[in-house]
């Protein structure tokens, strides 16, 4: 059988890897958007370097748009197979996918105003609405833990990944003319400790392992430690300098762990009396699905539910969904907590926050997660007096943190703990995905350490026969 890496190879979006059966089947795993700074990514995007319309199955890890936000193109483009995917995961393909669609549309008519400007002609929306609802037709819900028959060659099984709501991982065995191979795909592996989430599961033995290494060089912040700085920042930022806390999040998993938190710190009379601003649609209909899936957190969050049954709720929290609203937090003088998307700071309302806050010294802005090389995120941590937002350039005079503790990905150490259900002198090939260079190095050197002894770091498009 052969496996073609057409996306997350050395780099952290566009997670979308092709196995293609000795019988001619064709499995993908993941089919996601590419979100690189600075890259062509509408060319990258609309050429998926194969025919969709090939494609015999697809199965999804998670619904974060970076591994999922490509499939409406996919069915667009002639895939008419069955999607499979945890049920938590596809009841968030419904909103995140439709999200996706809207910003298609509006990032395609920036850039067609720009290609008008040069006699260019236009550009169509990477895929649009419908494509999204014919997509949901495709998908199917499995649940975790019990094996699925795609044929009577083909079996899967998923375990919990850990990394958000529905995440999952994939075992799959292929019955092929030269024997059974298995190969097993991370998707992203969670934290150990995360809050709310169950841990990582252990997985069956597999000859092919694909497993992301997005933090493969370092170690977070301990989870348990994470409640008291951030309540640290609160009181530094919001009473002693009457400032505001901008906090980048991603809409989903970032955005409830960090309410969880401060609905904890509030039930428990330490968080500063001021209010607290969710300010993203997304994050606001990702909560109620979080809340319809609460049977699938950990035993800790639902023991707290029993004397408090709303974990992302408390009387000081606000939930903004318009513009209008959106755009009057930028006029507030009061001490406050603002929550906003995009995570990685490259899209959303979060550049608007950014832009009107940080020009003054008593505001923080605190990064709770991953921000590629090269993004606004990456910048401000590196400390460059100087950021362009907007097209501008802006002095940074607010003070910013790191707080990785939030990291929906596992460190190095995790994920060695997550791998340690494996035999390696039975894993033939190991495939390194979903990270940059540094930290794909830096893990490949430590599972040699543990055993594993043929470690493979795949380029884009680049082709294995396994």
């Amino acid at each position: 059988m052969q496996l073609t890496f057409f996306g997350a190879a050395r780099t952290v979006t566009g997670s979308k890897h092709l196995i293609t059966t000795a019988r001619g089947k064709k499995i993908l795993l993941d089919c996601g958007l590419f979100q690189n700074k600075g890259g062509d990514n509408q060319d990258v995007n609309r050429h998926f370097g194969f025919d969709p319309s090939e494609i015999d199955a697809l199965i999804l890890s998670h619904a974060h748009i970076d591994h999922s936000g490509n499939i409406p193109h996919l069915v667009h483009q002639g895939f008419s197979g069955t999607i499979y995917a945890t049920p938590a995961t596809v009841d968030l393909c419904q909103i995140m996918l439709a999200d996706s669609a809207h910003i298609q549309e509006s990032d395609t008519a920036y850039l067609n105003r720009k290609r008008a400007k040069n006699g260019s002609r236009p550009l169509s929306p990477l895929y649009s609405i419908e494509d999204v609802y014919q997509a949901m037709r495709q998908f199917v819900a499995v649940p975790l833990n019990e094996w699925n028959v795609i044929d009577q060659h083909i079996r899967f099984l998923l375990t919990e990944a850990g990394h958000i709501l529905g995440s999952a991982a994939v075992s799959i065995v292929f019955d092929e003319p030269e024997g059974e191979r298995k190969v097993f795909f991370s998707g992203d592996t969670g934290r150990s400790g995360d809050i709310i989430l169950p841990p990582p599961a252990p997985f069956p033995q597999a000859d092919i392992l694909i497993t992301e290494s997005t933090y493969g060089d370092r170690l977070h912040e301990s989870v348990h430690d994470a409640e008291q700085h951030l309540l640290r920042v609160v009181k530094e930022t919001c009473v002693d300098r009457r400032g505001k806390l901008i906090i980048p999040a991603f809409s989903l998993g970032r955005t409830q762990e960090l309410v969880y938190t401060l609905n904890r710190l509030h039930n428990s009379g330490e968080l500063p009396h001021i209010p607290v601003y969710v300010d993203s649609p997304l994050a606001i209909s990702a909560t109620a699905i979080m809340q319809k899936h609460r049977n699938t957190f950990n035993p800790e969050i639902i023991e707290y539910m029993k004397k408090d049954e709303d974990p992302f709720g408390f009387d000081k929290l606000v939930y903004v969904r318009d513009a209008d609203s959106s755009k009057a937090l930028n006029t507030l003088e009061e001490p406050c907590i603002i929550i906003s998307a995009s995570g990685m700071l490259e899209a959303g309302r979060i550049k608007h926050h950014i832009k009107n806050t940080i020009g003054d010294r008593k505001n923080t802005i605190l990064i709770v997660g991953f921000v590629p090389p090269g993004s606004l995120g990456a910048r401000l941590i590196e400390g460059q007096p100087e950021v362009r937002i907007f097209g501008k350039m802006h002095t940074v005079k607010a003070r910013v943190e790191v707080l990785d503790a939030y990291s929906a990905h596992a460190d190095y150490k995790e994920l060695m703990d997550y791998l340690s259900c494996q035999q390696p002198h039975l894993v033939s090939r190991v495939f390194l995905v979903h990270g940059e260079e540094k930290a794909l190095l830096a893990f490949k050197n430590r599972l040699h350490g543990k055993g594993f002894s043929d470690i493979v770091i795949p380029t884009q498009g680049e082709s294995f026969y396994i």
